[in-house]
């Protein structure tokens, strides 16, 4: 596959499961976006300046990444920048039905396709609200974070 695809999410913060299906998007992608989508309905744990500073840190080793932040829907986005394809990881079927009508949805009406990646087994239990909970109660969430990655200090 060649062509752009566009990753996108809250990131608050980035996961160590969210690095890991950048780094195999890149397999199929020439670049890869990784686009934060500014949601006026979500309370997020960190500013938006903040998750680009955490998404920075994270593919620092990476080439062909690119972060970028978007507001309205992310197919309208795409279909703007010339961009063909969401990059979407599934922890679980559940994630899949949610998912596969949104990518009906973005194929239909905007033309842009989704491929989605299986999440990898060792990090099929993270996500970013669950981190979110663990920093919110003084946790240690290290080993959920790409390595190395400074979260910023609350």
């Amino acid at each position: 596959m060649k062509g752009i695809a566009l990753f996108p999410g809250t990131f608050d913060p980035i996961s160590v499961g969210h690095l890991l299906l950048v780094e195999r998007g890149l397999k199929q992608f020439a670049q890869i976006k990784i686009g934060i989508g500014e949601n006026q309905g979500k309370t997020t744990l960190y500013s938006l300046a903040e998750r680009i500073q955490m998404l920075k840190q994270a593919i620092a080793h990476l080439d062909r990444v690119e972060i970028i932040s978007y507001t309205g829907l992310t197919a309208v986005y795409c279909r703007n920048e010339g961009i063909d394809w969401i990059l979407r990881g599934l922890r679980s079927a559940q994630d899949f039905e949610y998912e596969r009508n949104i990518a009906q949805m973005n194929l239909e009406l905007y033309g842009v396709d989704t491929l989605f990646l299986a999440s990898d087994p060792k990090t099929n239990h993270i996500s970013s609200t669950l981190i979110r909970d663990i920093i919110r109660h003084g946790g240690d969430a290290t080993t959920l974070l790409p390595e190395g990655l400074r979260l910023p200090t609350r």
